[in-house]
């Protein structure tokens, strides 16, 4: 009887394990293909696992700390998840206004609020200092219907809960530190390509 538990847990180990190769190659390959297909312009990939977003020019790549949804991957709408899948920046919003400047529908409030340092999670899910808003590229996927990313309003954009970067924390947007999303705001262009993606391919 012990040997058929050993074995029936060493099998339940190695499917596993190929579960998760296979599901990283799968990864490899969908980011392996963005990247060849956008070799001559700039873009922008977005690692959930790392909470990373990296932006590649023609010249320089920049690697910035990001905080994707508390809810996980998810493209649905009302989901409060972050969309995975390629996506473009269909419009950038905020030029040359101070940094902490507070957004309500896109608009600036006039209102500038200064980032919280500490790692505090406030009730209202301020949008601060710049807005890249993204639309999905995948019909079905993050496009159309109830999936689609620009329909649900997601951004890239600042935020007042600084403190909190580096971990999932918002409710379906991008969020950077202040400083950096301004720096991406002037590096980018509308029409960037960007990739979000996690190991966990079974969305993709």
């Amino acid at each position: 009887m012990k040997i058929y538990k050993f074995v029936f847990l060493y099998f339940l180990l190695f499917i596993g394990c190929a579960t998760t190769v296979s599901e990283k190659n799968i990864t490899n390959n969908i980011v392996n293909e963005f990247v060849k297909n956008n070799e001559k312009s700039s873009y922008i990939l977005i690692n959930i696992d790392e909470q990373k977003l990296i932006y590649k020019s023609k010249f320089r790549t920049y690697t910035y700390s990001i905080s994707s949804s508390v809810n996980g991957l998810g493209n649905k709408k009302d989901s409060y998840k972050t969309p995975f899948g390629k996506h473009i920046i269909s419009e950038k919003i905020g030029e040359d206004l101070p940094l902490g400047a507070v957004f309500k529908g896109r608009k600036w409030t006039k209102e500038v609020m200064r980032p919280i340092k500490e790692e505090i999670d406030i009730p209202e899910d301020v949008i601060t200092s710049r807005i890249l808003w993204l639309d999905g590229l995948e019909e079905g996927i993050n496009k159309g219907g109830n999936v689609d990313s620009k329909e649900r309003f997601i951004y890239i954009h600042g935020t007042a809960e600084e403190g909190l970067i580096g971990k999932p924390a918002s409710i379906g947007c991008i969020r950077m530190k202040n400083k950096d999303v301004i720096k991406l705001f002037n590096r980018v262009k509308e029409n960037t390509k960007v990739l979000i993606y996690s190991k966990n391919t079974q969305y993709l």
